[in-house]
């Protein structure tokens, strides 16, 4: 193996996670926008590369930062000197540099998942890729060895962990992960209010649907006894300290289960001529009258990444629209599209717009809401063009049987716990 001494060639060097593991990834300053998430604070794409007798690198980087990557890697060593890649997630922002660095190194080999396999084949054309069974071990060198566990919908069907065992290092592909660029690595480097914003939010629009599978993965984890030291995601921060990683995975499990229901009710609208938006406030005075909290989404300011991140822990989500063209106003299908993908559970919810001739958008929206299993309170408030005194007051009693539901609802899990 060729040791690279010339490490100062590059402005971008690897860091060190442990003497024989680096970050080998990049950082990505200027994304604001992933899958129609907003991503206000950036990104980083992360590679680890394990220094054995047979060099490893996990994972790759979004093609356009290949060259950040290699420079890492020319940091440590030679990069020719890569034995094996394992690709623990097959999505093109972890492997879009991956046929890029096979025809570079001409590694021994390249591992992934069996439906990894499968996924690289139809993105890249990749033929020769080895099936890394749920469980197995792949040894490295002298006392390294890798295992590896299938996480399938965490959060593709081919995802999958990568487990250094002597070095008690989970490389976690997407999950414990979240969009945060950053020049520091490690998470207690970092604020800890942005970490809670941004994991929450992270969660919320990639991992949210799939809930259920991570309490199972949750439950494998602790039935093989795992040991970890490190938490090593493909974004964001690394988790190097006992009491970050159990933060995070404590975090994991409250979400997924949904165990913490706040006081609060989100309430998302759009407006044409403000009659929406006085309905809107009519009913978060209510509900703020009975001591819970009303979180104001106005579509025409708010992103639906945000109101994904705000159902996290909310126990309500009342949605209002003014009928255009005998539809729902847009901005509100929109945001019912997406947040009916993520699948938020255990919420009360309500409906409430105005019209001028038809009325059809509170109907429309109301199957969308039942859909989604949102438990409805009552039947929607439709007021047609402009509001009386008696339409705001209506709307203010709804806010308060919405708040007196969630403080009983609250009240209810305080004892269970």
């Amino acid at each position: 193996m060729t040791k690279r001494t010339d490490i100062t060639t590059s402005s971008f060097n690897a860091v060190r996670l442990t003497n024989d593991v680096f970050w080998v990834g990049a950082i990505d300053w200027t994304t604001r926008n992933f899958h129609g998430y907003n991503t206000s604070r950036g990104t980083t794409y992360n590679a680890y590369l394990i220094i054995g007798e047979k060099v490893t690198l996990i994972d790759t980087v979004k093609f356009p930062f290949r060259d950040e990557m290699l420079a890492r890697i020319s940091s440590v060593i030679n990069p020719k000197d890569i034995c094996y890649i394992i690709s623990n997630h097959a999505e093109p922002d972890h492997t879009g540099a991956l046929k890029w660095i096979i025809d570079k190194v001409n590694p021994e080999k390249v591992f992934a998942s069996k439906m990894g396999v499968k996924a690289l084949n139809a993105h890249y054309g990749l033929n020769d890729i080895i099936t890394a069974e749920d469980g197995s071990e792949l040894n490295i060198g002298g006392d390294l060895n890798l295992s590896f566990i299938n996480t399938p919908m965490l959060h593709w069907p081919d995802s999958m962990f990568s487990y250094l065992k002597e070095k008690r290092i989970l490389f976690s592909q997407d999950a414990f992960g979240m969009h945060l660029a950053s020049g520091k690595r490690f998470a207690d480097e970092m604020d800890k209010y942005i970490l809670c914003e941004e994991a929450s939010k992270y969660y919320a629009n990639i991992l949210m649907p799939y809930s259920k599978f991570i309490l199972k993965l949750i439950e494998k984890i602790n039935s093989i006894n795992l040991q970890i030291d490190i938490i090593a995601p493909d974004h964001g921060p690394i988790y190097r300290s006992s009491k970050d990683i159990e933060w995070i995975s404590n975090m994991y499990s409250s979400w997924a289960s949904k165990k913490t229901i706040s006081k609060t009710a989100v309430i998302v609208y759009d407006t044409m001529w403000q009659t929406t938006d006085v309905m809107a406030r009519a009913i978060a005075e209510g509900i703020e009258l009975t001591g819970a909290t009303a979180a104001l989404y106005p579509l025409q300011s708010s992103h639906r990444s945000d109101i994904a991140a705000a159902l996290l822990k909310a126990g309500a989500l009342i949605v209002g629209s003014p009928t255009l063209n005998n539809n729902m106003f847009p901005t509100v299908a929109d945001l019912l599209t997406y947040i009916k993908g993520l699948n938020p559970t255990k919420l009360i919810g309500a409906v409430f717009g105005s019209y001028g001739w038809s009325g059809e958008a509170t109907s429309q929206i109301k199957q969308i809401l039942e859909d989604m299993e949102v438990k409805l309170i009552s039947e929607p408030i439709k007021i047609k063009y402009v509001p009386k005194n008696e339409d705001l007051l209506s709307c203010q009693q709804l806010g308060r049987s919405i708040g007196t539901q969630l403080n009983k609802i609250c009240i209810e899990n305080d004892k269970n716990d």
